[in-house]
């Protein structure tokens, strides 16, 4: 079973990030990715996390994005084709069976688009602190709840996640 472990900050993420950033560029070109972002837990300072860095890959068309996956593959990720998400690509490094654990996470979204603006999230907690923390302790509530339940781990963060991006929206002044 995968197991949901949440463990304290580690600053070596960010340079896990960019070291990994660099890869997924060269595999996929300059053609297609407009950015790659660091996102999830882990990109935010001292904030717990499950040890998984989430990179959001923003490319121009996802649907010609499709044929980098390979690409990718080559790199140890494992695309998971029934993502029930048709915003984004998503692909994984290190999954058990194919890996020991997970520790990267591939977001391949279209630059700019709905999912992009899950960044807001990222960056109202880089400059709340206090949020961050409150946001770590619900986190290790839940990864003791539901253990190896990923999908009910996430559900159950969304209603906190929503509150968030309203407050995040508001302060940038975007609408939705």
């Amino acid at each position: 079973m995968d197991e949901i472990v949440i463990v304290e900050y580690d600053p070596r993420w960010p340079a896990q990030f960019e070291a990994e950033k660099t890869k997924i560029w060269e595999a996929l070109g300059n053609e297609q990715v407009v950015a790659i972002e660091h996102m999830g837990s882990t990109a935010v300072p001292g904030l717990a996390a499950k040890p998984i860095i989430d990179l959001m890959v923003g490319v121009r068309s996802l649907d010609a994005a499709r044929q980098g996956i390979p690409h990718l593959e080559s790199l140890g990720y494992i695309h998971w084709h029934d993502d029930p998400n048709p915003e984004r690509l998503f692909l994984v490094k290190g999954m058990p069976p194919f890996g020991k654990e997970r520790t990267h996470h591939i977001h391949i979204v279209e630059a700019y688009g709905k999912f992009w603006e899950r960044l807001l999230f990222r960056d109202y907690l880089r400059a709340h602190p206090e949020e961050a923390q409150c946001y770590a302790a619900l986190k290790r509530g839940l990864a003791a709840h539901f253990q190896t339940d990923r999908e009910g781990y996430t559900e159950a963060k969304n209603e906190y996640i929503q509150t968030i991006m309203k407050r995040a929206r508001q302060e940038q002044n975007i609408g939705r």
